[in-house]
């Protein structure tokens, strides 16, 4: 089949890689200059920086395999190391080495800066949510899921991996998708929880890779190429009057709905209904400083924004260059940046660790996504990836059990040019 594929973020990257393994002609559209969508590598004043510090996890079997097919060694470009959610005032857990659920009980049980009854309340909810085999009625929240825990756990532990997952505060987050993350984390084999953290821009870990393998494949991949419309006609589709046998949607979820605005009215209603949180990430230099662990956890308030800080040089990058990650940071975007980056620096000036000085942090960069991903809210409903015979839709945000997440978005694309043969 000839295969046009909008859009090469991640998702469009894995349908397009997919369908070009499958043996189909895939022409790939991208309206930036370069790929990668919201996970890529940006040329700022100072350098190469990321457009946001991502992590994967080790259950994101898809994503590396994807990476392995076009030729990205994982073991060169990300650092794997158990889950640990340390802080830096010494509390906080770690995950051993070993079967995720074990690991996850020894991580409870040692916990620094819990007490025996914080330690024996999040066993029981987690014997309780295994039961139930990670399920919860669809209207939930993470905050209604999590009542008994005790607050030293809902601090260390449930609330920054929520906002950390699925970018949506605990409150307003959906408890079924919190579960299904725990659950793919924990019983998704041995070193399904590790933190696989780039040691590389996120540029080389697949779409600069990506972008080589589809070459050498002979497809075609068109940079500065915004799609303007679609036709449908009796052998296909039309992709500004060149003809397709079918179309792989993989640009944002407003893009999509305006292509698929005039051909799938109902689709294009609920891609263009959700919600989106921002995400943003502050990059900070420090000289001689160091972090307690290369991703650090930070306890969030009203006057501390960030939830995660990053050690690039504990990574092998930049020494002294860190990113301090605000997740759901709407009511800080609305306080103002300057006041949001104050509150930063008062963080980092906190957390780290300089040798025989007081830290002076300095602000290089300062990146917002402003719809970095979907709202995962309780109940929400989230497009198809069939819009219409032979026009399918591919992102984190379409329809399935993952946040907006990278494997979500891998999946997606995988999962359309699954669907294009069968159903063109």
């Amino acid at each position: 089949m000839k295969i046009a594929v909008i859009g090469g973020g991640w998702a469009g990257l894995a349908a397009a890689v997919r369908g070009t393994e499958a043996g189909h002609a895939v022409t790939l559209f991208e309206m930036a200059a370069q790929l990668g969508g919201r996970a890529r590598t940006v040329a700022m004043k100072d350098g190469l920086v990321d457009n946001g510090q991502h992590i994967l996890i080790g259950a994101y079997s898809r994503t590396l395999a994807l990476m392995a097919t076009v030729g990205c060694d994982a073991n060169a470009v990300l650092d794997r190391r158990p889950l640990e959610l340390r802080y830096p005032d010494g509390r906080g857990l770690r995950m051993p080495t070993g079967p995720a659920w074990l690991g996850f009980g020894w991580a409870v049980a040692t916990c620094h800066g819990w007490q025996t009854k914080d330690r024996a309340a999040l066993i029981a909810a987690a014997a309780r949510w295994a039961w139930g085999r990670f399920r919860c009625p669809p209207t939930m929240t993470v905050d209604a899921l999590c009542q008994g825990l005790t607050p030293a756990v809902r601090e260390l532990l449930i609330d920054p991996l929520c906002v950390a997952a699925l970018n949506t505060p605990a409150d307003q987050a959906s408890g079924q998708v919190f579960l299904r993350v725990l659950a793919d984390a924990l019983f998704g084999g041995n070193g399904s929880a590790d933190l696989l953290l780039p040691r590389r821009p996120l540029g080389e870990l697949l779409p600069a890779p990506a972008q080589r393998w589809l070459a050498r494949q002979g497809a075609q991949v068109r940079l500065g190429a915004r799609v303007h419309a679609l036709a449908k006609f009796a052998a296909g589709w039309k992709v500004d009057d060149e003809p397709f046998d079918c179309v792989v949607l993989a640009c944002s979820a407003a893009e999509a709905a305006r292509l698929a605005r005039d051909h799938a009215p109902q689709w294009a209603a609920v891609a263009g209904s959700l919600r989106y949180e921002p995400i943003v990430t502050v990059y900070l230099q420090c000289k001689g400083a160091t972090l307690p662990a290369p991703m650090t956890a930070l306890v969030e308030s009203p006057a501390a924004p960030a939830q995660f800080a990053f050690d690039h040089g504990a990574l092998g990058a930049t020494p002294g260059r860190f990113a301090f990650v605000i997740s759901g940071a709407s009511a800080w975007l609305a306080r103002g940046q300057a006041e949001m980056i104050e509150a930063v620096l008062g963080q980092a000036r906190l957390a780290l660790r300089p040798a025989g000085q007081a830290p002076d942090p300095k602000q290089v960069q300062v990146l917002a996504e402003k719809r970095a991903t979907f709202a995962c809210t309780p109940g929400l409903r989230r497009p198809p990836a069939l819009c219409q015979p032979g026009l399918f839709a591919a992102g984190d945000y379409i329809e399935g059990p993952y946040p907006a997440t990278l494997e979500g978005a891998v999946r997606s694309g995988e999962n359309a040019v699954r669907l294009a043969p069968n159903a063109a």
